[in-house]
């Protein structure tokens, strides 16, 4: 009898279970992901080989049910987000992955041009503009700015990439006040908009738009990057490493396991990313010696600093190298690393 009520229960509690998993919240769960290694997703004709390896860092998102809640709520390094955070009002899980697998594809031919001008290669682009790829709810872009405009002018200054465009607006500070000049169906208009702070983010300040680079990019030698199914921007920095070291007779690597994280611009500048803390601890379980974090410029709270905390939390033995540059990697690999 007591063997049969025991069964009852857990039946029970396996069909509660099943059913709470289909109830989708307003949330999404981010947590560690993987240590993916470039080598055999980047190809550069000729290129020289490497006796180590670089390293782009994923965190792994899911939208949030009742179970997965409960769970990341007690789990070190998983975080609970708004869904607001991820999507915009109305954007269906197929527009939100375009979204980002696009911003990869503009991360790509930054670290492209990043790399071949480092290494001295031929490279050459055509810049078609810098474009609104989707604009936040709340924010001061909402209303004026719009999917598909074109951003010729900010404060009077042009832009030549998404990346140098948003420094230029990081460098200021809530209520600033800014004079953005659009183009949308080949007609001009021009807002005075007030920066405001990010819901997500409140030690940032911003108009609320996401952006990318239009442009045709050719190089020689050629390189085929491989990369499926991840999206956002913040392999750039790794990507450009692993091309710049494919190009150069020089093994950057020298043996080591190397990871990292960051966006990256045409001019090999590299900016912060999200979930920095996640890649350490995803970095350090796949058994990486190195990982680069955005320093950004050395400010209080940079990714550098979070990367810094985490890798002490979980006592790891990875270096935590900060860089503001492709060049600070790269000169960090050459004066500071022994060959293994």
């Amino acid at each position: 009898m007591q063997k049969r009520r025991l069964i009852r229960i857990a039946l029970l509690i396996i069909i509660i279970g099943a059913a709470l998993s289909f109830i989708k919240l307003p949330y999404y769960i981010t947590e560690p992901g993987e240590a993916t290694e470039l080598k055999p997703l980047i190809k550069v004709d000729g290129g020289y080989s490497e006796k180590g390896s670089f390293s782009l860092m994923t965190v792994k998102v899911g939208p949030a049910n009742p179970i997965t809640y409960m769970w990341a709520k007690i789990r070190p390094y998983h975080e609970v987000l708004p869904e607001e955070n991820f999507k915009q009002q109305g954007e269906s899980d197929e527009e939100y992955m375009k979204r980002q697998l696009q911003m990869m594809r503009d991360s790509q031919e930054n670290a492209m041009i990043a790399a071949y001008k480092r290494a001295g290669k031929d490279v050459s682009y055509t810049f078609n503009g810098v474009y609104a790829m989707y604009v936040v709810s709340g924010m001061p872009a909402e209303g004026k700015i719009e999917v598909g405009d074109k951003i010729k002018a900010v404060d009077g200054q042009t832009f030549r990439s998404a990346e140098s465009l948003v420094r230029y607006i990081e460098s200021k500070k809530a209520r600033d006040q800014v004079k953005v000049a659009i183009e949308r169906d080949q007609k001009e208009k021009t807002y005075d908009l007030k920066l405001k702070t990010f819901k997500e983010d409140p030690k940032r300040a911003g108009l609320g738009v996401s952006l990318i680079t239009d442009r045709d990019v050719k190089v020689k030698p050629e390189v085929k990057l491989d990369i499926e199914n991840i999206g956002g921007p913040s392999a750039g920095l790794m990507m450009s490493m692993e091309i710049y070291n494919q190009l150069t007779k020089k093994d950057e690597t020298k043996g080591h396991h190397i990871a990292g994280t960051g966006t990256i611009d045409d001019e090999g500048k590299v900016g912060p990313i999200g979930g920095i803390s996640q890649k350490v601890v995803a970095a350090d379980k796949a058994g990486a010696d190195i990982f680069f974090a955005p320093n950004e410029g050395g400010k209080k709270g940079s990714n550098y600093e979070e990367a810094v905390k985490t890798a002490k939390d979980i006592n790891t033995d990875m270096k935590i190298v900060p860089v503001d540059t492709m060049d600070d990697a790269i000169e960090y690999l050459e004066r500071k690393v022994k060959n293994t």
